[in-house]
């Protein structure tokens, strides 16, 4: 049984799901190993929108970010579900703020000043990227890859090793449980909090990223509106907070009017796979045993729709060019 795929990945969130399309579309006979089904995964709870946040920049990841942002353009052209291209606007507040790192990524990247905005906000940033409706998105991934030939195992590992029995190559993207399959102690949820609301007609996606009292995002999808939300690091609790529902429903209309009144449909909580030192996308120099090449792929934060297909191009090209991997960061 341990050859019977060429590869198998370890996870099966829009991490997992994009890179073992990209390494089936490359030739490979590929498995996706995982505990969950992907509608049970921390992706498909994730307001899903291509932004970097919370991510350092390297020249990696601008280019992971570019080719996932040019990737989501195409497929949005194609009717893909779920993706659509939708306006976007960053208000800013205090002193004026230098371009960031990732608007290379972003062909339509233009700066707000003066009658574009209204105080508090003393600029911003305007730019077109794309919104994923997950509960759409991850079953047609999921399918995409069962209709070119995938498998899904539906199996708990509890160690990395374990996977060698289907492959012998391994792509770790188990993203939270990295932590323990790894001894990765960087790794730690990011708990966000959303509100979901339905959509009185919004088009353009809002952020507010310097407001006092809390991180606040309005993402419209079509037929409901993604509010948010929190960042906060080694909170592992589940359960919607009330008292941070009120806080962003608050905030979200403060900053969007129109949602006054909006009927509230549902609230939900994730736990980010955040890593303190930024995704780690290597080979191992060490595989376990029975695996002959391991491939890691973990650690994206809140930046997981926004790296993911950047990621997956770069972990195919480390599959076929096994000797050339970066060390650990």
């Amino acid at each position: 049984m341990g050859d019977r795929f060429d590869a198998v990945v370890v996870g099966a969130g829009v991490i997992g799901l994009t890179t073992a399309l990209r390494l089936q579309q490359a030739g490979a006979r590929v498995a996706v190993l995982t505990a969950e089904q992907s509608t049970e995964t921390t992706s498909s709870v994730a307001a899903a929108v291509w932004y970097p946040a919370h991510t350092r920049f390297e020249p990696r990841v601008l280019e992971w970010a570019t080719r996932t942002h040019d990737e989501f353009a195409r497929q949005a052209a194609e009717g893909v579900p779920g993706v659509v291209m939708r306006p976007t606007r960053m208000l800013l507040r205090g002193r004026p703020h230098d371009n960031p790192w990732w608007a290379a990524a972003l062909p339509d990247f233009r700066v707000l000043r003066g009658d574009d905005v209204r105080a508090p906000f003393t600029g911003g940033w305007a730019f077109t990227a794309a919104t994923v409706e997950m509960s759409r998105y991850l079953p047609w991934l999921q399918q995409t890859f069962r209709t070119a030939g995938g498998t899904l195992i539906r199996r708990r590992v509890d160690a990395l090793e374990q996977a060698g029995i289907w492959a012998p190559v391994v792509v770790n993207s188990s993203g939270l449980a990295a932590r323990a399959l790894c001894g990765d102690t960087e790794v730690r949820p990011a708990r966000g909090q959303l509100v979901l609301v339905a959509n009185p007609g919004l088009h353009t996606s809002v952020r507010d990223a310097d407001n006092a009292d809390g991180y606040t995002y309005v993402h419209p999808r079509s037929t409901d509106v993604v509010l948010g939300g929190t960042f906060e690091l080694g909170e592992w609790d589940t359960t919607p907070s009330p008292a941070t529902a009120a806080a962003i429903l608050r905030r979200c209309t403060e900053l969007v009017p129109e949602l006054a009144g909006a009927p509230v449909l549902g609230h939900r909580v994730g736990l980010r796979p955040h890593r303190d030192s930024g995704v780690r996308l290597d080979t191992d120099p060490r595989p376990p045993d029975r695996i002959r090449q391991l491939v890691h792929n973990y650690g994206h934060g809140g930046a997981g729709v926004t790296l993911t297909w950047g990621c997956a191009d770069a972990v195919t090209a480390l599959v076929h060019q096994p000797r050339q991997h970066c060390s650990p960061t």
